[in-house]
């Protein structure tokens, strides 16, 4: 879930979340090495020293570790809030239960890192579809890549639409986030998840909800944190969001996500970059089981 700006209205109309250009499907990645991200973690925590920044996303959801002292009151359930946004990573944001396979460290932008469904896959399941899927420039999606999708839902009365900015009004800048958060991996299937049936959206008891969001991946991880995104690699994210991530993947026929990038409510077309996982004690709510 990426912010990227520096005021509230700012963010409300720029939340470009993470590379918006759409130009290019052939986009060459030199991969940086571990010391760079080692780097990119030590300015992040420079940078956040001493400040009052509030627990940060992603995060490895096995984990319970976490010493931030910062606690703020938790966002109600997302059936008692409105969906204002749904985007999705390509590769995992979060580490934990099924996606816990390392995609490399990646541009040092957010791009070819991440978590993948560390699960296997049949060979008619990664046979390739002759379709583009999501093209961006940073290349496109192909079947057994792994997405994050994040249902993005706010306190405001709002309406669900393009960007994050959709999260705010004028009347609430500051109201309560929370992202519902479930990993997919493409297949070569016509029988998996349609993914235009698990982004459909509509009102329920006065509410905009997303209305299918898988119910059988398990129990969702719920933790303190913040946004997301690349931006964020060397900086904290000053919001507040209260998380709920499932720990299993499901799978989703990869045709369908191409068609479903070539027109949504929300203008998404590509996959957006990754933030470093957050490894830092101080920068970690404590998970309660």
């Amino acid at each position: 879930m990426k912010f990227a700006a520096t005021s509230a209205l700012t963010v409300v109309t720029a939340l470009a979340l993470s590379g918006c250009a759409t130009t290019s499907s052939h986009h060459e990645t030199k991969i940086v090495s571990d010391n760079h991200i080692s780097e990119q973690r030590a300015n992040l925590a420079a940078s956040t020293e001493g400040k009052g920044f509030g627990p940060q996303s992603p995060r490895d959801i096995d984990s319970v570790e976490g010493s931030n002292p910062l606690v703020f009151n938790e966002a109600p359930a997302y059936t008692e809030m409105n969906l204002c946004n749904i985007h999705f990573h390509k590769n995992a944001e979060h580490k934990g239960g099924e996606f816990t396979t390392y995609a490399g460290n990646g541009d040092g932008h957010g791009f070819k890192s991440g978590y993948k469904y560390s699960g296997t896959l049949t060979a008619k399941e990664l046979a390739p579809v002759a379709q583009e899927i999501c093209p961006g420039e940073h290349g496109a999606l192909s079947v057994g890549d792994t997405i994050e999708v994040h249902y993005v839902h706010s306190s405001a009365q709002i309406e669900p639409g393009p960007t994050l900015g959709s999260c705010l009004n004028e009347t609430i800048k500051n109201p309560q986030l929370r992202v519902e958060t479930q990993v997919y991996v493409l297949v070569n299937d016509a029988n998996a998840l349609d993914f235009a049936d698990v982004t459909k959206h509509g009102k329920v008891n006065g509410f905009y909800q997303a209305l299918n969001i898988p119910d059988d991946t398990g129990t969702p991880i719920q933790y303190a944190g913040s946004t997301t995104g690349p931006s964020y690699n060397e900086a904290g994210s000053p919001f507040q969001v209260s998380w709920s991530v499932r720990p299993k993947v499901a799978k989703v026929d990869a045709k369908t996500v191409g068609a479903w990038c070539k027109g949504n409510a929300f203008d998404e077309d590509h996959a957006h970059g990754v933030r470093n996982l957050i490894v830092n004690p101080s920068l970690l709510s404590e998970i309660v089981r």
